[in-house]
């Protein structure tokens, strides 16, 4: 027999809405509350940005991610970087690196400083085609975030923002590194 869930977003949501956070039991550890929080929270906006770009674009949350990297680096990137900033495999990165060529908003270019790498850039059609995605994309942020006070979002934000800062050096702590407040040029690639 599961234990009663007893904190106040039951409340709120019924069961077909609490989604992650029914995992949680008053007992639980607060952290595992937060995750469970975070993660809720964090899914709830993912679906519903990945179901509106599919309705509204025919495309997915990846593809959108990839040209949003791809319209921040005019310049162009690497496809190692690329896949660094996204977070994903070099195997994704190429994959769809193929389908937008095929589409013609991204080309691939040599580098000119390491002739064995390319660099992948934006068409203009793809600049075109990213930068409508993106207008919408917001627009719907701004929808789902309408109404939850202004002083939260900034409060929520700031405290994100610790406990990213947090982690990241939890993890070089336990590395035995210390992330560095102004990293080397070599860093920053």
């Amino acid at each position: 027999m599961s234990k009663p869930r007893n904190f106040k977003l039951v409340h709120v949501l019924d069961d077909n809405n609490i989604g992650r956070e029914a995992r949680a039991v008053s007992s639980d550890h607060s952290a595992v509350k937060l995750w469970l929080r975070l993660l809720s929270c964090s899914t709830q906006i993912e679906q519903e940005i990945r179901a509106r770009l599919r309705q509204r674009f025919a495309t997915t949350l990846p593809r959108f991610d990839y040209l949003a990297q791809l319209e921040r680096h005019p310049q162009g990137l690497r496809m190692n970087a690329l896949s660094r900033y996204l977070m994903v495999t070099g195997g994704n990165v190429t994959g769809l690196t193929d389908q937008l060529v095929g589409e013609g908003w991204v080309e691939r270019t040599p580098d000119p400083v390491d002739r064995r790498s390319l660099i992948v850039k934006l068409t203009d059609a793809g600049r075109e085609q990213f930068l409508q995605m993106a207008e919408e994309h917001e627009a719907w942020l701004l929808e789902m975030f309408e109404g939850f006070d202004a002083q939260h979002k900034g409060t929520l934000y700031e405290l994100l923002g610790r406990l990213r800062v947090h982690l990241v050096q939890k993890e070089a702590d336990a590395l035995g590194e210390r992330p560095s407040a102004n990293p080397s040029p070599k860093d920053r690639r």
